[in-house]
């Protein structure tokens, strides 16, 4: 009998398709890549997803990260049709993706995904509205919403809590434990505004 691995004991997920390609739900595990070039040279930038694609690359993020780039975006797309490659964009924002996806509507269309930051979105209300215009805009797109967390932009507000909190224990934890919990944290409080959609509802605008 085959060794059963630990790794290979998937948890169960919500299929989402982005552009032609399925993740999630049992699909098959496929393989994304990012871009190191400047999004606004349409160019260049065209050229490099194309040659990750080539290289087996199943999905592509790009930095959108300033009027230059949403404006490049449309272009990029269309000179990836002109080649022949038709892998799916997506599109990592920062701290202006509300504004972005706003003034250019061009560019929502574009992507195929949109990848958030809660840490990077803003803090307290003003946090909450641009988050929500950015679901918004997903959903009026129908366009899957990645929401990743990481170190580097972890809300300190929530951390500096969650570590305060930890100190008043009787049994204090490991720091690093705690910021695993603040990352979690992070994620979950992004999407608690946003109700479950029902079962008969495509996924593909749920956070």
């Amino acid at each position: 009998m085959p060794e059963t691995h630990p790794s290979r004991n998937r948890r169960l997920s919500t299929r989402v398709q982005i552009g032609a390609v399925a993740i999630g739900g049992g699909a098959p595990v496929v393989v994304q890549s990012m871009t190191n070039t400047d999004t606004a040279d349409a160019v260049a930038t065209a050229v490099q997803v194309a040659d990750l694609a080539r290289a087996g690359s199943e999905l592509v993020r790009i930095t959108v990260n300033s009027a230059e780039a949403a404006r490049a975006v449309p272009e990029v797309r269309e000179r990836l049709e002109r080649m022949g490659v038709r892998v799916p964009l997506v599109g990592d924002f920062h701290f202006n993706g509300h504004k972005l996806l706003t003034q250019y509507p061009d560019c929502a269309a574009a992507l195929d995904k949109y990848r958030i930051n809660p840490g990077n979105v803003g803090q307290g209300e003003k946090r909450d509205t641009q988050f929500a215009t950015l679901i918004e805009l997903a959903c009026k797109y129908e366009k899957p919403v990645r929401i990743g967390v990481n170190w580097g932009s972890l809300d300190q507000e929530l951390l500096a809590q969650l570590m305060d909190e930890n100190a008043k224990r009787r049994e204090p934890r490991d720091a690093r434990a705690v910021m695993f919990e603040a990352l979690i944290f992070s994620a979950l409080d992004a999407t608690m505004p946003f109700e479950p959609m029902p079962a008969s509802v495509s996924p593909r605008c749920s956070a």
